[in-house]
């Protein structure tokens, strides 16, 4: 670092610099940076990259606005009494050392507990302690280390991502350089031995080199910042071999034209550069016009009941909620939208936004926010805006409860492009030491095409497209898949476990008999209202079927996983469950699936359920027989088992008397054993058996299931074609390998010219989009076709 420029963001610092340890600083701002990261132990900032700050602003004063709670309200997609979450868009992320600090915000202000970085957004997500800080400090501190956000005053967001033209620029100037330096090249080309030429040679020739300047520097300088950290990481990236091969180009044709030796290679080499971009930009908008990557987000499959105004419940999509509507949230179910609380007492899980699983307690009047679960029987909200699916797939894939499954899986591009670009270094190095013995006036041609030709692009493009366009199609088809890897490993499945009740049962279609003492109308009143606020496949089918009562706010209400549901209202108490839950000391009947109820600790009957299974679940089971180990485990009794023998395949397990602890461990045990295990069940009871499979895939009726364990929500009226899911995954798998092997086939035939010395690197420089281009349409078209399939 010279001592005439900053340390911090590389400006120069002027006839008086700041000193601070043996270190000039252009500003106090960049001072007071570099002493909060040397106080923290984060100078290793600045071995990412050089001069890696931006020159802070004056900021005194600005960001006063941000104490306003209207403003924070606005800007603000969480607030609690301790807690608050703000994404903030800051037009300064551009690399590597931006992602690392703006990620180790909680290292400079203690207050702050969570930053995560959204690149392709350049959005940064930021947790804090509002009572020992604010928004406006979260501001000020992103401002002072050279990342001010940009905040539009006219709508209270975060303002929105802009263009960023630099790619444009620079296409702009190499193409401003190749055409230049080919002009001035055309004189040498037709070998024009005239006056003009031998007295202007010379001066062509050092024009050219100054016009590749800015060509090299500037237009290509991403190449080069790529391949440095790949190299500092110890990584060989697929910008090493491009950035060698324009610095061989350009060194070659200095130390020619300084030793008036030749010309040199300065329009190949601006060629190169130009197309280079140009492929760069291409496949930018092709990925653009795709628009494949979020486009699911559009049919995430969360439903919600809506009350209308005649207080009838219906259920409705949840992008289709508008401000003002009154949502029923049940025992369990999430807040997809903010509103105010209107009736029900509110005990708020906000572990999906804030990762604290510490419940929050609201009373009616309250502001509640999206992402909150509630935990505590029903409640009623008047929702204050419509719903963002992109922040509701935001909670989804929140990292917090992403289970490490992707520990020890390789994906199938990391096997084969392992060792791709150590291969063509030595490919080319062999070539060029041929050539240099042989002809040495074509080694630097083949030594740069060799690079150029072989980048492996097409092989990094094509399972994020193939993967991409599949999810996309998907979800249109209301099989819900949470990002690329779930599909790469469904196509790995060789177990499949299924939960029975809500799974394979149609809740709708069932039917119940109640055997016992009566009820009373309070107790009636009050066993509605108790199965109106719980989720449970079982509850939902008694609550559909048990005539109409008045609707009252229960004083308690506990739902126990797999045992049963009690509620207290005035003086009753109510036990809704399995028979040890209840206290009856009758025999169970292992015939059917029951339901028992008890008022006051006496017991009083039970509902026998006589089940119907969903449509097509047979011909589903003869499909998979052939090609997985089928398991069904289930909580219920082995009343089922006879009918459940008639219905599926021999080889079938079928395992009863199952809690949730239980699946989980039959499952542990089983991929122990070797096994891929994917769990398909309704994502309630059986959260912790989602998690721990592979793949585990919840089953969406009419209700709001929002789980963080599942990888998949698959709309139960397509549980029948969940075969074709599994092979169309499958038939991505072999999309992509045809992929990599036409990408392989054009490299041999590409390198085989390259090598021989027939292919000229800017050909070469045109060649290589080309390839990629052609890498995307092959996989997009086959995976529509996939789609056509499945439809």
């Amino acid at each position: 670092m010279e001592e005439s420029t900053c340390y911090h963001c590389g400006d120069h610092c002027g006839e008086k610099p700041l000193r601070f340890q043996n270190k000039s600083f252009c500003c106090n701002g960049c001072k007071t940076v570099f002493e909060i990261f040397n106080e923290n132990d984060l100078t290793c900032y600045y071995d990412l990259q050089d001069s890696p700050g931006a020159v802070p602003k004056e900021i005194e004063g600005k960001y006063d606005f941000l104490s306003q709670d209207k403003i924070i309200d606005k800007l603000t997609e969480f607030r609690s009494d301790s807690i608050e979450i703000a994404t903030l868009y800051i037009p300064h992320i551009h690399c590597s050392s931006c992602i690392w600090i703006l990620e180790n915000l909680n290292k400079l202000n203690h207050n702050i507990s969570d930053s995560v970085v959204n690149f392709g957004k350049k959005t940064v997500r930021v947790t804090y302690n509002n009572e020992n800080s604010s928004l406006k400090e979260v501001v000020l501190l992103l401002s002072a280390i050279g990342y001010e956000p940009y905040i539009s005053l006219d709508d209270f967001k975060s303002g929105e991502k802009h263009i960023n033209r630099s790619l444009i620029y620079k296409l702009g100037v190499a193409g401003f350089g190749f055409g230049n330096i080919m002009f001035l090249s055309f004189p040498e080309y037709f070998e024009v031995n005239e006056f003009w030429l031998e007295q202007y040679k010379h001066m062509f020739r050092w024009i050219m080199f100054v016009l590749s300047i800015p060509v090299v520097f500037y237009s290509a300088q991403d190449y080069f910042s790529s391949a440095f950290k790949g190299l500092k990481a110890r990584i060989l990236n697929i910008d090493v071999p491009i950035a060698l091969g324009i610095s061989v180009l350009f060194l070659r044709s200095s130390i020619e034209i300084a030793f008036d030796i030749g010309s040199g290679f300065f329009d190949s080499l601006a060629g190169l550069v130009f197309f280079l971009l140009l492929g760069k930009f291409f496949q930018q908008k092709t990925y653009d016009f795709l628009s494949f990557e979020r486009d699911y987000k559009s049919y995430f499959p969360i439903a919600i009941t809506k009350v209308n105004k005649k207080g009838k419940e219906v259920s409705i999509q949840v992008y289709d909620i508008k401000k003002g509507d009154r949502l029923l949230i049940r025992n369990e179910e999430l807040i997809p939208v903010d509103g105010i609380l209107i009736s029900g007492r509110g005990k708020i899980d906000y572990s999906f936004v804030t990762g604290e699983s510490q419940t929050v307690t609201k009373s009616s009047g309250d502001k509640l926010f999206a992402g909150g679960k509630q935990t505590n029987g029903i409640i009623e909200l008047e929702a204050l805006k419509s719903v963002e699916q992109s922040y509701l797939t935001q909670l989804w894939s929140n990292d917090v409860f992403n289970k490490e499954k992707e520990d020890g899986f390789t994906s199938i591009t990391d096997t084969i492009s392992k060792h791709f670009t150590l291969t063509i270094l030595s490919i080319a190095f062999i070539a060029t030491t041929y050539w240099l013995l042989t002809d040495v006036s074509k080694a630097m041609n083949v030594f740069t095409a060799v690079l150029i030709i072989a980048c492996p692009c097409a092989i990094a493009l094509s399972a994020p497209f193939t993967f991409g366009n599949l999810l996309r199609i998907f979800g249109k088809l209301k099989f819900y898949v949470k990002n690329a890897s779930v599909i790469e490993r469904l196509a790995q499945i060789n177990t499949i476990v299924f939960d029975k009740t809500g799974t394979l049962t149609a809740n709708k279609a069932s039917q119940a008999i109640y055997e016992g003492e009566a009820l009373n109308a309070r107790e009636a009143l009050i066993l509605k209202n108790t199965l109106r606020g719980s989720n449970h496949p079982l509850s939902r089918t008694l609550y559909d079927i048990l005539e109409a009562n008045d609707i009252v706010t229960l004083d308690t209400f506990t739902e126990h996983v797999g045992k049963g549901i009690e509620a207290k209202h005035d003086n009753i108490a109510l036990k809704i469950g399995s028979a040890s839950f209840v206290g009856s000391e009758t025999t169970p009947n292992n015939l059917n699936t029951t339901v028992h109820i008890s008022s006051n600790d006496l017991y009083k009957g039970k509902y026998t359920f006589y089940n119907r299974y969903r449509k097509g679940v047979a011909k589903l089971f003869n499909q998979l027989k052939a090609h997985f180990d089928l398991v069904v485990l289930s909580g219920d009794n082995e009343g089922e088992r006879d009918n459940l023998k008639k219905l599926l395949p021999g080889k079938t397990k079928l395992i009863f008397n199952q809690k949730p602890e239980d699946k989980l461990d039959y499952i542990k045990y089983h991929q122990s054993e070797g096994a891929n295990v994917m769990m398909v069940g309704d994502g309630l009871n059986d959260a912790g058996a989602l998690a721990q499979s592979e793949v585990g895939i919840a089953i969406s009726d009419d209700i709001n299931v929002f789980s963080p364990a599942c990888d998949a929500i698959l709309d139960a009226s397509k549980l029948k074609f969940l075969y074709q899911y599994l092979r169309a995954s499958k038939g991505a798998i072999k999309i992509i390998k045809w992929s990599f092997a036409l990408s392989f086939i054009y490299n041999i035939v590409g390198l085989y010219f390259a090598v021989t010395g027939q292919l000229a690197p800017v050909v070469a420089a045109i060649l290589m989009p080309l390839s990629s281009i052609s890498i995307v349409v092959f996989t997009t078209v086959c995976t529509n076709i996939l789609g056509r399939r499945l439809k």
